[in-house]
């Protein structure tokens, strides 16, 4: 099994500002991250509970998890398919908003206790999201204030894989990176699958490590800080015969226009990409099929120079 914990970065919630230089390089070299300490903000009892909750949600009848309509492709219930058969999703379009938070209860009939868990869960890592966020803005000296991210749309997901014997050595979800700005991940704490690509192509993998998150960087994040940050491409790999569960809420980005920070572009660091939108960009993606970020090649601004 490898050792994540020696590869990929760990950062320290308790320990700002003195993080702010190793958040910034695990922004740079990785995109990716372990972190610590967050517990304030999302306590353990409340992660625990949100699990059980996910794995109640799953064993409903598939009538009711249908119910689970889109707001956006992608944003309600995935069905295994032929392109994913051991892959399962439930979700909702924006965790930061409470109306949507009380759909997705209503929609798969959840209890008063499963309903004041997920909407306490909702806020408490939309919370961290945003504090996550800030941290990198004042790592990259520039004004959160500036940025309004709390009122940034911030998409929940859940997932279930449904490994078994014969499932193992294949794919849970295909290589991809994510493509809003960040995304924090509550793992299964002890059934892994996970892998990050490392800067020379190898994939690295990311093994359970109880009370901790991982926190990834999507595609928004390397328009943003103008090619600075690296949109980690991950996978998920069948390691073995039983079911794994994890809790993803992705930070989309703005609503308005996504473009690189200005206080990063000078004569040594020209503009790397055009102006974009979450949603044309998002649009962008899947309509090209380019999933591993490869998309963001055709917002490079000296493509107008050709």
């Amino acid at each position: 099994m490898a050792t994540e914990s020696y590869t990929l970065p760990v950062i320290d919630l308790h320990d700002f500002p003195n993080e702010l230089p190793k958040l910034i390089a695990a922004c740079e070299e990785w995109g990716c991250f372990r972190l610590l300490n967050f517990q304030q903000l999302l306590p353990a009892t409340l992660m625990s509970d949100m699990k059980a909750v996910v794995k109640s949600l799953f064993d409903l009848p598939v009538d009711i998890k249908r119910r689970n309509v889109d707001v956006i492709p992608g944003s309600g219930y995935w069905p295994p398919s032929d392109k994913y058969p051991l892959y399962e999703a439930l979700g909702f379009y924006d965790m930061s908003c409470r109306a949507d938070v009380e759909n997705f209860c209503s929609q798969l009939d959840a209890s008063t206790h499963q309903r004041e868990i997920i909407v306490r869960y909702a806020e408490a890592v939309h919370e961290l999201l945003v504090v996550v966020v800030e941290k990198l803005a004042q790592g990259l000296a520039v004004k959160s204030e500036n940025f309004g991210f709390e009122e940034w749309p911030c998409q929940f997901k859940i997932n279930k894989y449904h490994f078994s014997p014969e499932s193992v050595g294949s794919p849970g979800v295909q290589v991809h990176t994510d493509t809003g700005f960040l995304t924090i991940l509550q793992d299964d704490e002890s059934v892994g699958g996970l892998e990050v690509m490392d800067k020379s192509g190898d994939f690295i993998a990311v093994d359970p490590w109880p009370g901790t998150l991982f926190v990834n960087l999507g595609d928004m994040a390397t328009v943003w800080s103008n090619g600075r940050f690296c949109n980690v491409k991950h996978r998920v790999q069948c390691k073995e015969a039983k079911v794994r569960v994890s809790i993803g809420s992705f930070l989309s980005g703005p609503k308005e226009t996504m473009e690189p920070l200005p206080e990063l572009v000078d004569n040594d660091h020209p503009r790397v990409y055009f102006p974009t939108t979450y949603e044309e960009y998002r649009k962008l993606k899947f309509s090209t099929k380019l999933y591993s970020g490869e998309a963001l090649e055709l917002l490079y601004a000296s493509n107008s120079e050709k």
